[in-house]
């Protein structure tokens, strides 16, 4: 039966993840140690966990084994000392994106009423602009919530009065049928009793007694 093939991906479960680096980097050296005994190569592997813990292998000493091969390969080593032009760029750019989100969170500071030592008086006018600003498109959003808040109650008042008119108009129709069923009613009695009269009158004529 073969084993099913994991797909390699991040790890959402943080337990899970932690559990599968432990097993993970434990398999890495011992491989890198068979490896080491079996070429007899030198091998130095540094493992940083998620959190910047450090794990480290050397098949002797770390310090040995960097100084070692540093000292072989410097001369195929690019001058350290001479940043590139796109780390100086990408310098450039971080440090400009430093001081814009600085200056954004002094700003809101300021909003709050902090650090306003120092603000001289156009610069106080500015702020007192700035949050005038703000509470007005607060204003205007508030007004808008109320005004679609308002039309809300408005058409659910329209629906209960319109149910209101419905229940109404049901309550006079049954009322208007229980009439018409009395009035039946009381023909059927008048017409019966019309009847019975006409009949002892006529016994009557005839000399008969009523039965």
């Amino acid at each position: 039966m073969t084993r099913k093939k994991i797909q390699i991906k991040k790890i959402d479960n943080i337990a899970a993840r932690q559990v599968a680096f432990s097993k993970r980097r434990k398999g890495l050296f011992k491989k890198a140690k068979e490896l080491a005994i079996l070429c007899d190569a030198e091998i130095g592997l540094l493992v940083f966990s998620a959190s910047g813990k450090l794990f480290d292998y050397a098949s002797s000493s770390m310090q040995a084994l960097l100084e070692k091969h540093s000292s072989v390969h410097s001369e195929n080593l690019p001058n350290l000392n001479e940043p590139s032009v796109e780390f100086q760029l990408e310098s450039n750019i971080r440090a400009k994106l430093n001081d814009e989100v600085e200056k954004k969170r002094h700003e809101l500071r300021q909003m709050k009423g902090e650090e306003l030592q120092g603000l001289g008086l156009e610069e106080l006018k500015k702020l007192e602009k700035s949050l005038l600003g703000g509470l007005t498109r607060v204003a205007e959003m508030m007004d808008g919530r109320n005004a679609e808040l308002i039309c809300d109650i408005g058409r659910k008042v329209d629906l209960l009065i319109e149910e209101n008119q419905r229940l109404n108009q049901l309550e006079v129709e049954k009322m208007a049928y229980q009439t018409h069923n009395m009035q039946g009613h009381s023909s059927e009695s008048i017409v019966n009793n019309s009847q019975d009269y006409d009949s002892s009158d006529t016994s009557l004529k005839l000399g008969l007694a009523p039965e």
